[in-house]
Formats: structure tokens, C-alpha cells, sequence
């Protein structure tokens, strides 16, 4: 069984997250995803200070996915410098692992 990754980016709507995540889904990159609308992002883009709301998109994959999912999110995402950060839990449920590493599809 493969570590679980967690990846998340953040897109500019609802629609676009859903997209995306539907995407993700039927490639097989990820086996689970949750959309959180209502986050607000401060950030400074090219000199500028700039405040968005923003949907955070959170992906449930496998570490030896990472590549994979990193480019896919790439391709798809809006922006044109995407978050895209992998976090590996410490603990996971083996029993969850398992289907995740299941559902998974890594090249």
C-alpha cells in the first residue's frame, strides 16, 4: 500500500472546482475530493496586494501519484500560477489507505 497524499489548489469558483474535480475523479487521480467554498486568499501578485474568494479544492491520492496529479492540475487549472501543495499524513487509517490506493490509477 502506497502512502496517502493529500493535494490542494485553490480555484476561482464553485464551477471551476467542480470541473475540476470531476476531472481528477474520472482520470483516477484522485479517490476523493472535497470543495470548501468561502475561503478568502490574501496574497501579493506582481507587486500588488490582491484579496480573492477563492474555493480550496482537497484531493485524497497517493504519494506515488504525486507527479502525475501535480502535472494534471497543471493542465487544467485557470491560473496561471496554480497552488498545488502535497501533504503526507503521518497517520491514516489502514483501512482508508487501502481504498484510496485502490481507487488510485498511478502511472
Amino acid at each position: 500500500m502506497n502512502s496517502i497524499l493529500i493535494v490542494t489548489t485553490s480555484l476561482p469558483n464553485i464551477e471551476v472546482a467542480n470541473n475540476l474535480a470531476l476531472r481528477l475523479i474520472e482520470h483516477r487521480m484522485a479517490a476523493c475530493i472535497h470543495i470548501q467554498e468561502g475561503v478568502q486568499s490574501i496574497y501579493r501578485w506582481e507587486g500588488k496586494i490582491c484579496r480573492d474568494n477563492e474555493v480550496l479544492l482537497i484531493a485524497k491520492t497517493s504519494s506515488a501519484n504525486w507527479q502525475a496529479i501535480e502535472a494534471f492540475i497543471k493542465e487544467h487549472h485557470p491560473y496561471q500560477l496554480p497552488e498545488i501543495i502535497g501533504l503526507a499524513p503521518a497517520h491514516f487509517s489502514q483501512a482508508y489507505g487501502i481504498w484510496v490506493s485502490e481507487e488510485v490509477r498511478c502511472d
